[in-house]
């Protein structure tokens, strides 16, 4: 997507957010070859032929699942260039298009934004944030509803020590290398964090569990959000007004989902009183992906990609004439697509919906 537009084409960059119940897909990112897995983005990218651009769509993703890991909203960048004398779609007329032509149930198009030609959906989000859902007092997978199976971690216990888990959370908090929550052998190029927030607090009874069963059952839900290292580093090469990098929430690179999971674990470690807050700084600070704790790894199914983040969204809403340059067509007129009310977070589906 770096070279320039076909003579008389008029190329147009979305920013897209979308949401998916991962249970289906082997990771949000596309699967290519002919593997029976098959990713999210390829069902994104199989819809987007119906816009027939030019040239092929191709979806840039913010943050990138695991298999069995659900999104609240993800986000990702996109190029559509369109015929000459074509203008550009409207960013209301993209979502209603992808959401027609989406083949797959369990992903839905939230809201799409037209955004500079230099703007990157990875490095220019300032965090992200991931939930992980925990069910309490379930001894055996059969006594969870139906309908929140692939949605949460069943514990066994019926009881957590959630004043140590906040304990042990405080000790990952700030910037740290987390090598110790790495996975071995993993392709970071860093794995230094800047955790912002770490959360335990109980959730409300469940809408899907029976009256006679929410007596046993308690859902809680851990939250995460924090700043890729990399945010800051990055700032000093991308140009205004996107120069603002890529984040975590525990957010971040390749390996952050498979962080998060090995963090809850080792919370819930802390919650069972099989570890103390204190153990949790020692693992913290050896730095040892290998060590007999760190195999810990919670389910897949019960992390949640929260929000995606963009500073710059707000510069461009209070700034459009920035934009507007790439809102003209071929001979200079104004074509359709100026972004109009930018919404930063993303957390809040109807607001405009979370590596």
């Amino acid at each position: 997507m770096g070279s320039g537009p076909a003579a008389g084409t008029v190329r147009a960059r979305y920013l897209v957010y979308f949401q998916y119940v991962g249970t289906d897909f082997n990771g949000v990112a596309a699967v290519r070859g002919a593997q029976r897995a098959v990713g999210v983005q390829n069902y994104l990218e199989e819809a987007a032929e119906r816009l027939k651009s030019v040239v092929p769509v191709k979806f840039v993703i913010s943050s990138r699942t695991d298999a069995g890991v659900h999104a609240l909203s993800n986000a990702a960048h996109l190029d559509v260039q369109r015929r000459s004398g074509q203008p550009p779609f409207s960013p209301e007329v993209l979502t209603q298009a992808l959401n027609t032509h989406l083949k797959h149930p369990a992903i839905r198009v939230l809201q799409a934004f037209r955004v500079h030609s230099d703007f990157h959906a990875r490095y220019a989000a300032t965090s992200r944030t991931y939930l992980y859902r925990l069910a309490t007092g379930c001894p055996r997978p059969d006594q969870l509803s139906v309908f929140e199976r692939n949605r949460c971690w069943a514990l066994r216990a019926d009881y957590l020590d959630v004043a140590a888990m906040q304990e042990a959370a405080q000790h990952l908090l700030g910037t740290h290398d987390f090598s110790a929550f790495q996975s071995a052998g993993s392709p970071s190029t860093s794995s230094v964090r800047t955790l912002r927030r770490a959360s335990v607090s109980p959730d409300p009874a469940s809408p899907f569990v029976l009256p006679q069963e929410s007596r046993r059952l308690r859902f809680w839900t851990l939250e995460f959000e924090s700043q890729s290292f990399l945010y800051r580093q990055v700032q000093s090469v991308l140009r205004p007004p996107w120069g603002w990098g890529w984040g975590l929430g525990h957010c971040g690179n390749l390996t952050l989902g498979s962080q998060v999971r090995r963090m809850t674990a080792i919370l819930v470690a802390v919650g069972l009183r099989t570890l103390t807050p204190t153990e949790v700084k020692v693992i913290l600070e050896s730095r040892d992906p290998l060590g007999r704790h760190q195999t810990r790894v919670a389910p897949a199914h019960g992390l949640f990609l929260k929000s995606v983040l963009y500073e710059g969204l707000r510069d461009l809403a209070r700034n459009p004439s920035y934009a507007q340059q790439e809102n003209q067509g071929p001979e200079g007129r104004e074509t359709p697509g100026q972004p109009e009310d930018l919404r930063w977070e993303t957390s809040d589906p109807k607001a405009g919906g979370l590596e």
